[in-house]
Order: structure tokens, then C-alpha cells, then sequence
């Protein structure tokens, strides 16, 4: 029985992905869930598992291939069985792992190239993503072609420019950034926080945290936990367009950003507002455990309803963060700097964030824009109203 493998639904707004590489060959067994091939979205690299135990017939696109979501791009025969003596219930061997072909890197298109023309894939050099070889370089070996100056870093005879593809991730992130900033009538409202007290409230119980819950206290939990208290007072901000209708949202997934391999990355944290402080320090620790060692599914980044991006770890004073579609607010954190302040008629050198919020003008008028920016800011220099919830 045939049966057709297809690009799942990964997020609300995205419709197309890339191959990042396929993780099986033709003529592989590969038990029901096990990894099948690798994708590239805007968000991160995600691994596809297999939807049935069986023998990958053919795959009918290549690497670097862009896709729509639903695209069937492989077929299994669910009813052949598994061969004798593979008794091992794991992912098949990816293709850059076949033992014909060493260490190169290559997929199954460029391979199959290979075979046809008689060229020894371990003396091509590769112009593709991390040194991968491509089909165009198989027939530039072939016929002792040099590689044009559009397929690799090739530099001008002067010297004063350099010229690179776009990767695929970065040519997805482009077009989206397009849309969101096209379909939005996007706005930005700024605010600055006085993280003093978060401070001084995280060195009095960095301790006993530690000591009792094994992970220390950051900042991004004082954010989540403001950010939720900022969405119950003003609901449009926790909602999205659909047609002529708006889908107000009584549930707090919130995208936070950590560090993956690939940069910055949104992974959502779940129904935000039932979890204690610890809770939502864990969850953020695990997620951004996952996002360093490349291991965040594509349930990690769907059904988010507002999001958190922090350009401040790379030092960024103040930012216009672009929304991330369907949701229709964005609140940006930025670096934490020693500014002197007027309070109570002194000057004090005090601790200061901007804070950026991104908004769809379409639905949030400016009074909800900028009043949620004060409750967040109101929740952030009196912490104790955040864990009361007042």
C-alpha cells in the first residue's frame, strides 16, 4: 500500500518551507515516527517523522527544494516489511551518511547525478549549504566547468565585493518580514522600565531559588508574567483577524526568544499564565535546551498568541520588532543601561530598558497600544504585582 508523505502544518502564517536535507533514501525501512527528512522555515530546522512504518519508495523533491505546506514530497510502501535481520526500531541512515560515499555531503539528487555521469563524489567540491554538493556541481566535475560566481562565495577581480546566494532560511525570513509589514498596518510604541527592582529582587533570592528548584531566576519569567497580566487588561492585544472577524484568544501561549544554531528562535510557551515562577523558568530552560541542540519540534512553534523577542542580548539599545503573523502585538527587550533618572526631584544612575511594543493598528487602537505598555512597565518596577496578580 502506497502511502504519500507531506509538509505538515508548522505555524499559522507560514506557507512554505525548504528541504533542508532528506534524512532516508530510496529503498530504506523507516519505523512510524522516525525522522525522515529536515526542513527549513523562518523559525528553525525541524525534522518531519515518518507517518508509517514501511520502505521510502521515491522522493520527489530535491534538497533546497522549495515547497508549499501540504506538498507531498515522498511515498512509503506501508505494506512491504522490514528486511531480514534489521531488527533495530530506529531512523533509518541519512543519505549523507550512505557508506558508499564517505563523508560527503550530498543528497540523493546530486548522488543520483553521480552515479549517472561516473563522477567520484569525493573529489567535488561543494558550493551548497556547509559544503554540500550539489547537482550543478556534479556536472561541473563532469565536464571540468568551473563553478559560476553566483554558486559560491566567488569574489570580483578587485577585490572590493563579495557575492553570495542567499541561503534558504534567510530567503524565507526575508519574504516573510515582506508580508508581515504589508499585510499590517503596523505601528510601534516605546516606553523605558526600571529594572532596579527585578535586580535587587533576583540577588535577595538568587539563592534560595537555586537551592530549591535547581535552575536560577532570569528576567524573560518577570516578562512573561507582566506580559500575561497586560493581555487580561487588554484583550485585542491577545487576539487576531481572521476575514472580516476578530478572534479574541482566552488562552496564553507566549513566544519567547532563545538561542538556537541558526540565531534567534520563538518557541511558545503553553498556557503561560497557569505556571508559577519556577514553572515558566523551566519551561524556558527547556525549551532553550532543545533550541542549542537543534531539538524543538514543530509543536514548539505553533498556536503562539503573542510574542517576546529580546535583541537586548546582543546589545541593541531600542528596536521596531516586525510582527510575527497571525498574532497582532509584539513586545521588544532591550539592553539594560546605567542612565541617570529624575526620582522624587534627585538625580539617580538607575538601571533602564527600553521596552519596544509592535502593533496591528488595524484592530488595537493607540490608547490600548500604549496602556498595555504601561501595565507591563507598572508590573515590571513593582514585581510583587506580578506574583499577586494585581
Amino acid at each position: 500500500m502506497s502511502l504519500d508523505v507531506v509538509i505538515p502544518q508548522i505555524g499559522e502564517s507560514i506557507t512554505h518551507v525548504f528541504i533542508s536535507q532528506w534524512l532516508a533514501k530510496a529503498g530504506d525501512y523507516i519505523e512510524e515516527g522516525s525522522p525522515i527528512l529536515e526542513i527549513d522555515s523562518d523559525k528553525a530546522s525541524l525534522e518531519v517523522p515518518s507517518p508509517a512504518s514501511g520502505v521510502l519508495v521515491e522522493t520527489l523533491v530535491g534538497e533546497e527544494d522549495e515547497v508549499e505546506i501540504g506538498a507531498v514530497v515522498a511515498r512509503l510502501d506501508t505494506s512491504a516489511e522490514r528486511p531480514a535481520g534489521d531488527t533495530k526500531a530506529a531512523p533509518a541512515p541519512a543519505a549523507d551518511e550512505a557508506p558508499t560515499a564517505g563523508n560527503v555531503k550530498a543528497g540523493p539528487a546530486a548522488r543520483n547525478a553521480a552515479n549517472e555521469k561516473g563522477v567520484d563524489l569525493g573529489a567535488v567540491s561543494g558550493t551548497g549549504p556547509k559544503g554540500r554538493v550539489t547537482t550543478g556541481d556534479v556536472t561541473r566535475a563532469a565536464t571540468g566547468s568551473a563553478p559560476a560566481a553566483t554558486d559560491s562565495a566567488a569574489t570580483t577581480p578587485t577585490g572590493r565585493v563579495t557575492r553570495r546566494k542567499m541561503t534558504p532560511l534567510r530567503r524565507t525570513i526575508a519574504r516573510r518580514l515582506v508580508e508581515a509589514q504589508q499585510t499590517a498596518a503596523m505601528l510601534t510604541t516605546f516606553n523605558e522600565v526600571d529594572m532596579g527592582p527585578i535586580m535587587a529582587l533576583r540577588k535577595k533570592y538568587q539563592p534560595q531559588f537555586v537551592d530549591k528548584y535547581g535552575i536560577k531566576l532570569g528576567f524573560m519569567s518577570f516578562f512573561v508574567k507582566a506580559v500575561i497580566e497586560g493581555l487580561k487588561a487588554f484583550p485585542a492585544v491577545n487576539s487576531e483577524i481572521d476575514g472580516n472577524e476578530i478572534i479574541y484568544k482566552h488562552f496564553y501561549n507566549i513566544g519567547v526568544a532563545v538561542s538556537g544554531p541558526k540565531g534567534l528562535v520563538v518557541p511558545v510557551i503553553r498556557d503561560a499564565d497557569a505556571l508559577g515562577f519556577a514553572e515558566t523558568e523551566q519551561a524556558i530552560s527547556n525549551v532553550a535546551k532543545r533550541a542549542r541542540d537543534n531539538k524543538l519540534t514543530i509543536k514548539d512553534f505553533t498556536d503562539g498568541t503573542f510574542t517576546i523577542s529580546n535583541g537586548g542580548i546582543f546589545g541593541s539599545m531600542m528596536s521596531t520588532p516586525i510582527l510575527n503573523p497571525p498574532q497582532v502585538g509584539i513586545l521588544g527587550m532591550h539592553n539594560i543601561i546605567q542612565r541617570p533618572m529624575a526620582v522624587d526631584g534627585k538625580v539617580e544612575i538607575r538601571p533602564m530598558m527600553y521596552l519596544a511594543l509592535s502593533y496591528d493598528h488595524r484592530i488595537i487602537d493607540g490608547r490600548e497600544a500604549v496602556s498595555f505598555l504601561v501595565r507591563v512597565k507598572e508590573c515590571l518596577e513593582s514585581p510583587e504585582r506580578v506574583m499577586l496578580e494585581v
